[in-house]
Formats: structure tokens, C-alpha cells, sequence
């Protein structure tokens, strides 16, 4: 007997089908509601409503877990790498050797830009948000590499331009801004040792790369290359269901991301940092701050997810001490951080409303700690997030049932009224 959710409206009964996924996750199938009862569902936000299957990230925010094509989070920032997980990501496997290589091959050939997209970085304004500059450029890359005759070749050669590209241009958008040279990918440099050495190599000072910041940023990015069906993810599947080119998908979740609710989170977190110091703010007297006042928060502590603590933020708390206990000269903001840490982590308060420290926090901290200016935060996450997008991009479109979304609503405006002519409508 097939199992079904019964749902009574009126006089009338109708089965909906249950679907249960392979981690025990269940749903109603609520397809055929409208046409056999007239009547929608009316979810705010979508925090219930299931848009899709997919085999790509499963987590578990009661139990803090989260698997990347159900390989631990843990494993893969201990063991792997940034362009090993994003092949698990976009192929549902991870590569051979031989593979690998190959991938980290096309990678390095399609790492530099166009020289004409130059022009395009050297016209935006100077004060404009590198988020919105990436958004552009990214729809751009359309115009500068059309298609190719096989579609195989065409997608992962996209796919490959993409996670090269984006990062090359975000660190040539950074040095354009601050009138220096571009400096160009190195084919003898790993992915995040590439992305570092093009954001602060100089002719004047040489940039000495350092293993534990490489470290530090390939989990980072690791971390943040998929997270199931959040905003900018949502924006991605929403605008490719239209079957648009990836680019212009892909630009659509940068944009999404840009938002202070969802990627912007750990540049609050520094911006956060950077009041209590200007004010020279006690971080106990925040503390005490939430408890008393309703409304205010403390950037990075909490989760709408995770219930208990954020299992991205137990790997990236580990990079932060390290970073920091390294910097030659103490920075102010970053103690303010671990004073925060430490005070919030053993206060009942917060450990009986579960407001551990998220992975934001910690982010915030290392990308600071890695000299990231505060403006490229939300970049650094759009980089690390791209792989991710490719595989629900691609995931879309291969999926039988996948239709263009077209969300309903409930109507609340004006009932049937008629024109009235400007002249008897009075003064």
C-alpha cells in the first residue's frame, strides 16, 4: 500500500503521496494539491518547502552534521583539497590521480582573462562594490567565450573557466582598485597559493608564500563550496530553471550572496569587531548587551540551521588560533574576537540558547587574519561557493522533473474597481 498523508478540507479527503529521502528526511508531495482541491500552501521564506531532490550536500542542523555527497565536512578539510572537492562537487565522485591532474590542468589553461575585459575593470567606478563588479563580469564571460559545437566540452570547459576566472578576476579587481600591477596566475602554484600570490605580489615586495595561510584558505573554501538549498543556491536553480547560460546563473547567486543577511554575515562580524574597538566597548558588556536587550545581536554567534554548533565552525576555529597566534604584531580587533569567544562559550546563557560561534565568526577572523581587505569578504565566499553552484546548476538541469519555477501567491489588493477619468477624481 502506497504510503500517503491524508488531508481533510470540507467534505473532502485526498491522499498526498510521502517521499523519504536516503537520510530519513520525509516529504509531501504536494504536486496535485491545487488541481484536485483549488488550494496552495503558504510558506514565507520557503523554511518548509522542499523545491527539488538532490544527492549533492546533506545536513543535519539538530545533529551538526553536513556531508558533501555524503563524505564528512571533517574529511574533506583534512584530507582534501579546494579543486579535489569541487570535482567530488560537480562529477558526485572524487577523481583518480589521473583525473585530478587533468582537472587541475584545465584549470591552469583557462586561468587567465580576456586582456579586453581589462578595459571593463578599468571603467567601473572606484568606490563600486567588488561584489557588483564580479556580478557583471562573471554575466560577461558569456561575450568572451561562446559556445563550442560539443556539449560536453562545452560544459566542462565552462565549468572549468568559471572556477579559474573568478578567481583571477577577483584578485585583479582588487589590485586594479588599489592602482597596482595585475599580477597573473602561476602555473606552479596550487589553487589558493595562486589566488594569494595575485592578491599581494608586488614588484616592490615579493609576496612569500606561506603554508599554513594556504591551508588556512583552501579550507576555508572548503568549507563554503556548497551548503544545501540557501538563498544564493536557490537564486542559482530559480534562474537557470529559465535554462539561461550558466554564466547568467551564476551571476544571480553572486548577487544573492552579496545580501548582509546571507553572505555578507562575516563582514558584519568584522564590522562588528571594529565598533567595539572604536568605542572601546567591553566585550562582557556586549555580552550582558544580549541578554537584557531583545533586538540586539552579536555577529556570528548562532545559526537558523545548526542547533548545536555549527560543525564548520569547530574546523575553521582551528585555523583562526593558528592564523593569529602567528601574526607578527597583535591586532586589536582580533583580540576583541577571542575575548568574545571565550566569554560567550562558557556563559550559561548562550550555551543553553545554543549561540555558539558560527563559521562566520571564525571566517571573519581568518580572512582578516590573511590580510583580506574587509570589502573582498563576501568575494572570498563567492569563490569559494562556485563549485557548489555549478553542481545544483548542473544537477537542474539534468533532472527530468525540474520545471520552471513559478511560485504562487495569495492575492490581498483592491477587489475589482474601475478606472475613473483624471478629471472626476477630484482635487
Amino acid at each position: 500500500m502506497e504510503n500517503k498523508a491524508r488531508l481533510i478540507i470540507g467534505e473532502k479527503e485526498i491522499g498526498l503521496p510521502i517521499i523519504e529521502g536516503t537520510e530519513g528526511d520525509k516529504a509531501i508531495d504536494i504536486r496535485a494539491l491545487r488541481s484536485q482541491t483549488g488550494y496552495i500552501t503558504y510558506d514565507p521564506g520557503l523554511a518548509n518547502t522542499g523545491v527539488c531532490k538532490s544527492s549533492i550536500t546533506y545536513m543535519d542542523g539538530e545533529k551538526g552534521i553536513l556531508r558533501y555527497r555524503g563524505i564528512p565536512i571533517e574529511e574533506l578539510a583534512e584530507n582534501s583539497t579546494f579543486v579535489e572537492t569541487s570535482y567530488l562537487l560537480i562529477n558526485g565522485r572524487l577523481p583518480t590521480q589521473r583525473e585530478l591532474n587533468a582537472f587541475s590542468v584545465m584549470l591552469n589553461d583557462h586561468s587567465l582573462v580576456h586582456e579586453d575585459m581589462r578595459h571593463f575593470f578599468e571603467n567601473f567606478p572606484r568606490r563600486a562594490h567588488p561584489m557588483g563588479i564580479l556580478s557583471s563580469m562573471v554575466n560577461a564571460l558569456r561575450f568572451f567565450y561562446p559556445e563550442l559545437p560539443d556539449e560536453e566540452d562545452e560544459i566542462n570547459i565552462t565549468f572549468a573557466r568559471l572556477l579559474s576566472k573568478v578567481r583571477t578576476m577577483a584578485a585583479m579587481s582588487y589590485k586594479i582598485s588599489r592602482g597596482h600591477k595585475v599580477v597573473y596566475p602561476r602555473h606552479d602554484l596550487s589553487y589558493p597559493a595562486n589566488f594569494l600570490n595575485m592578491m599581494f605580489d608586488s614588484p616592490v615586495k615579493p609576496y612569500i608564500i606561506d603554508q599554513d595561510n594556504v591551508k588556512a584558505l583552501n579550507v576555508f573554501w572548503i568549507l563554503h563550496a556548497d551548503h544545501e538549498q540557501n538563498c544564493s543556491t536557490a537564486a542559482v536553480r530559480l534562474v537557470g530553471s529559465a535554462r539561461v547560460n550558466l554564466y547568467a546563473a551564476i551571476s544571480a547567486g553572486i548577487c544573492a550572496l552579496w545580501g548582509p543577511l546571507h553572505g555578507g554575515a562575516n563582514q558584519r562580524v568584522v564590522e562588528q569587531l571594529q565598533e567595539i574597538y572604536r568605542q572601546n566597548l567591553s566585550p562582557k558588556s556586549l555580552v550582558e548587551k544580549v541578554k537584557r536587550e531583545k533586538n540586539f545581536r552579536l555577529m556570528g554567534f548562532g545559526h537558523r540551521v545548526y542547533k548545536t554548533l555549527d560543525p564548520r565552525a569547530k574546523i575553521m576555529k582551528e585555523m583562526a588560533h593558528k592564523l593569529v597566534s602567528k601574526l607578527p604584531e597583535r591586532d586589536p580587533l582580533l583580540d576583541i574576537a577571542m575575548e568574545l569567544e571565550d566569554i560567550a562559550i562558557n556563559d550559561p546563557y548562550f550555551r543553553e540558547r545554543k549561540l555558539y560561534p558560527n563559521v562566520d565568526f571564525y571566517s571573519g577572523i581568518v580572512l582578516r587574519a590573511l590580510g583580506i581587505p574587509l570589502n573582498m569578504f563576501t568575494v572570498m565566499f563567492a569563490i569559494g561557493r562556485l563549485p557548489g553552484w555549478i553542481s545544483q546548476w548542473k544537477e537542474d538541469r539534468d533532472d527530468p522533473e525540474s520545471r520552471l519555477y513559478r511560485p504562487r501567491q495569495i492575492y490581498v489588493g483592491e477587489n475589482l474597481r474601475h478606472y475613473v477619468p483624471i478629471r472626476e477624481r477630484g482635487s
